[in-house]
């Protein structure tokens, strides 16, 4: 079999090699993304394997058909850059990829004990030589309450890390889970936005779920509330949260994903315009900690994500059940 794998990057090189070998397949393989101009380099590949930078829209999606490519993965877990609808329809067969929990897990946790330490603003200072310590007081992750939203795998592994705190634990999820139930408290959303000191989110993007922290859900949780996000930028409405910060309703962000990244992270940006204007100013906030969807970049995550990048796509053209088909 031949597949195409686009954005290859450094780091995934070597189990790319690997799979190769222990598959006997043929690889072309490129660091652009899958546009327009790239198409005609997967000409010829019955599978397609791409990473979050590259769009694929109906027409890309109708130019990978006709020349005869029948399957896509890509080596990310959201797969919302993708018009599955339209792939689907057309006969395309799509899978999305997947890794252990326990790197975006720890990362969010680490997230909050930057927030709660004011690490951000103590870095800047130790730069120019100072040392104070006037407004660096933190708080104890131990004496907070952390609401936890979605138990899935990441949030539940998440749970299993504060228990280790001592946090007062509270989650949310349409599906209560009796594991959960040995670490958290499964509430309402509007009970678990008023008890929490710090929010934490881990669910996947839908439509309607788009936004739903919003000024109406800001205005349910305590002054002071700390938010984390490493899940989906678009889960949280922007200008909501700039004017939580700016109103100090909100005490801290901590974000690895924003809204409308594409195109800015992931790459070296640093003598360019930056077109993301709420990005831009919402970072310079001394209590908003800011970092580039690394949540999940840990060796273990890339060599499982190229892993299931490939063989999901042999799975499926072997007929076979593969575990993260959409």
């Amino acid at each position: 079999m031949r597949i195409a794998v686009y954005e290859l990057r450094q780091d995934e090189k070597k189990k790319l090699e690997e799979l190769k070998e222990k598959h006997g397949i043929e690889l072309v393989t490129t660091g652009k993304t899958l546009n327009k101009q790239t198409l005609k380099l997967c000409a010829g590949c019955e599978g397609v394997s791409i990473l979050g930078r590259s769009s694929l829209d109906e027409e890309l999606l109708a130019g990978l058909k006709k020349q005869g490519t029948g399957y896509i993965s890509t080596r990310t877990i959201g797969y919302n850059h993708i018009d599955a609808r339209f792939a689907k329809e057309i006969g395309l067969k799509i899978c999305n990829a997947g890794y252990p929990p326990k790197g975006v897990a720890e990362f969010a946790v680490m997230l909050m004990l930057l927030t709660l330490r004011h690490y951000k603003p103590a870095m800047w200072r130790q730069n120019v030589n100072d040392y104070s310590l006037f407004g660096l007081t933190g708080q104890e992750l131990g004496n907070q309450t952390v609401g936890v939203i979605g138990t899935g795998n990441i949030g539940m592994e998440v749970l299993k890390i504060l228990s280790g705190f001592g946090c007062k634990l509270v989650a949310s999820d349409k599906w209560e889970k009796e594991e959960g139930k040995k670490y958290a408290q499964y509430v309402s959303l509007d009970e678990l936005y008023r008890v929490s000191d710090i929010i934490t989110l881990h669910v996947p993007l839908l439509e309607e779920n788009r936004h739903f922290i919003n000024k109406e859900a800001i205005d349910k949780m305590k002054t002071g509330v700390i938010l984390i996000n490493t899940a989906r930028g678009e889960l949280m409405d922007i200008e909501a949260l700039t004017e939580g910060i700016e109103s100090q309703k909100i005490g801290a962000l901590g974000l690895d994903v924003f809204e409308k990244e594409e195109g800015i992270y992931h790459a070296d940006r640093k003598t360019d315009i930056l077109k993301n204007r709420d990005m831009v100013y919402l970072r310079q906030f001394p209590n908003v900690v800011m970092t580039q969807h690394m949540a999940f970049y840990t060796k273990a995550n890339i060599d499982s994500m190229v892993t299931w990048g490939i063989e999901g796509i042999l799975d499926m053209y072997g007929g076979r059940v593969c575990r993260q088909e959409i």
